[in-house]
């Protein structure tokens, strides 16, 4: 029972890690390689609310609004004037979390750091003594697939926003301000990294280069998923799963590289991976 929970527990921080970034593509057609540097900010506010004796709560909103405050700055900036360049706008969004990732350095040294769980210790959950911190990121997760859902089908940016994702020329002409569209769905998928980041904390070290390792198998996911937030809770629950029975039973290290392998095959066979889904 503890495998499975594990398994299930893994795809939802894989889901969280990568939903921001599958909501930037989504609409912008932009893989953002500064994703790792967001969450990486989003680690450290949970660091500073650690050191300043704050609610370790409050990080998750903090986080939230500074990931979507520094996404919307970068959109502005830097993303917007290369729309019609998608290479160059990787190119820069991977420049920047370089940038970020040493003023981070600067700011808060190489040392690593760890923060207080929100929710510590263990319940008694199907017969076993489980994490209550684990199963709150399966919570969480559901909460924001649940999010998505509502905001696609229930409100005018979302409405918007598929109609951008389906026909963005079609959209302008019909009166949308598709740049309006696109400046808030990256700040929302900035957003979704720092939370992701100040959520992860709790169950790995906070250091400069945090979100690299995150950023690999993110980037992996959404390949996989195509467009499709249901195509990424599913990629997240098979290679999560797959993730944890390689770590258990073979090797961590292969557990490690185990999304990144797994979401290469499934693009090699189905070029669009699980977007029908």
């Amino acid at each position: 029972m503890t495998l499975a929970l594990d398994m299930i527990t893994t795809a939802a921080i894989l889901f969280i890690v990568a939903s921001g970034l599958l909501a930037i593509f989504g609409v912008l057609k932009i893989i953002n390689f500064a994703h790792g540097a967001w969450l990486t900010v989003g680690g450290y506010c949970a660091v500073v609310c650690a050191q300043a004796g704050i609610t370790p709560w409050l990080s998750l909103p903090l986080a939230f609004v500074v990931g979507a405050a520094l996404g919307g700055l970068t959109e502005r900036f830097i993303v917007r004037p290369l729309y019609d360049r998608p290479l160059d706008a990787i190119l820069a969004t991977w420049g920047l979390g370089i940038v970020v990732g040493q003023l981070i350095t600067l700011g808060f040294g190489r040392d690593v750091q760890f923060t207080e769980s929100l929710l510590p210790g263990a319940v008694s959950f199907a017969g076993v003594d489980y994490s209550l911190y684990r199963l709150f990121t399966l919570a969480a997760a559901l909460v924001i697939g649940g999010g998505f859902a509502l905001l696609l089908d229930g409100t005018r940016l979302g409405l918007s926003a598929r109609a951008v994702i389906m026909n963005e020329h079609l959209a302008r002409a019909l009166g949308l301000d598709t740049a309006k569209v696109r400046a808030a769905t990256f700040m929302l998928g900035a957003g979704l990294a720092g939370l992701a980041g100040a959520l992860l904390s709790p169950l790995t070290s906070v250091d400069p280069t945090m979100g690299v390792g995150w950023l690999v198998g993110a980037f992996m996911l959404v390949m996989a998923a195509g467009s499709s937030f249901a195509g990424l809770a599913v990629a997240c629950l098979l290679f999560g799963s797959a993730q944890v029975i390689v770590s258990t039973f073979v090797s961590p290290i292969l557990g490690g590289i185990t999304v990144a392998v797994l979401s290469a095959l499934v693009l090699r066979i189905r070029p669009k991976g699980f977007s029908n889904v």
